[in-house]
């Protein structure tokens, strides 16, 4: 009993608590958004100030202050998640991995390849996911080298998931293709096609693919894939 408390209280000096995890956060922010103290300071000052005449004009103003400050933490957590988000994305722009690191940031319902499944000496990526819309291949470089990888990969899903639907994401700035900050987005908007017992079958055929081949293979010296690896909590907003 001792041994198990002792594990339960060094587990929770380990954890940093909800204050330590919005400092974490806005320290990560402030590295791309400097001004973002200024933001939520007047935020924060803007809702207090209109509960506050709020209160005064019904003349109950102690009861809209208290009511103000509440939601005005509310108001500041949601802006430096956004923020916060922004930030993420931002820092690992430039990064090799970062479609992937984008992908990660999808909550429930989504498997998604933690390596790539394809890539060239030119460090162009295509990661993969599977979810109820399907199978999604999300490319890192330009349309006319991802291109010849992305239907590589479609031969090898036809063989192994037959029927299966496949949408493929292109990230980048340019005509056609999906910023990093809106791949999740772009993926939870595809219409649903499998049912989860059938995603499992499908997540069953994938691992088989793997093994009958080396997800790294391909990769260019140098190229670390995990290493566009952001916090997670302020990728996905908090």
């Amino acid at each position: 009993m001792a041994d198990k408390r002792e594990e339960k209280k060094k587990k929770k000096e380990r954890t940093p608590g909800t204050f330590a995890q919005m400092k974490q956060v806005y320290q990560m922010t402030k590295k791309s958004d400097p001004n973002i103290g200024w933001i939520l300071s007047l935020s924060a000052l803007g809702t207090l100030l209109v509960f506050l005449l709020i209160g005064i004009a019904l003349n109950n103003w102690i009861t809209f202050l208290i009511l103000g400050l509440g939601v005005a933490a509310i108001v500041v957590m949601l802006l430096l998640g956004r923020r916060a988000q922004t930030a993420a994305f931002a820092q690992i722009e430039n990064q090799p991995g970062r479609s992937g690191a984008a992908m990660n940031s999808v909550r429930r319902g989504w498997i998604v390849e933690e390596q790539p499944v394809a890539a060239n000496r030119n460090q162009d990526l295509v990661f993969r996911a599977l979810g109820r819309p399907g199978i999604v291949l999300v490319t890192e470089g330009p349309h006319s080298r991802v291109n010849s990888l992305v239907n590589t990969e479609k031969k090898h899903l036809a063989r192994v998931a037959p029927g299966v639907p496949v949408h493929v994401i292109e990230t980048g700035h340019d005509e056609g293709q999906v910023e990093l900050k809106d791949v999740v987005k772009t993926m939870n908007k595809l219409p649903k096609a499998l049912t989860q017992q059938e995603m499992q079958v499908v997540s069953g055929r994938l691992s088989t693919l793997n093994t009958m081949r080396n997800p790294m293979n391909g990769l260019p010296k140098g190229v670390d894939p995990m290493r566009a690896r952001p916090d997670r909590r302020a990728m996905r907003g908090r």
